[in-house]
């Protein structure tokens, strides 16, 4: 029984570790960093696509100005019968537009 319950400890460690702001950072997966931490920080409005398309986020990112950015995307297309499948990478885009209801600060 007190291996049982050592090896789901282990279990427990090795998942969690996992979850770390290091293993985050270490794969570009964290936010950027904010230099001095100063900066707006306010919640974007979110809006969820089904499976296999990017995500979007927008805010006012300025007086007259809002931003649009969406999730980066990463699938494997299916075996076209070679054997082989591919890794296609779609990137994340973020573009800025007039947007007079948008004040300033």
């Amino acid at each position: 029984m007190r291996w049982v319950s050592a090896g789901l400890v282990a279990v427990l460690v090795l998942a969690l570790g996992g979850c770390s702001q290091k293993y985050y950072d270490e794969r570009g997966k964290a936010d950027a960093p904010v230099a001095g931490k100063a900066g707006e920080d306010s919640a974007a409005e979110v809006y969820n696509f089904p499976d296999g398309f990017g995500n979007l986020a927008t805010k006012c990112v300025g007086e007259g100005k809002r931003g649009y950015a969406t999730t980066r995307d990463i699938h494997v297309e299916d075996d076209d019968g070679d054997g082989h499948s591919d890794v296609v990478i779609i990137p994340a885009n973020a573009v800025i537009v007039d947007d007079p209801g948008c004040k300033g600060p």
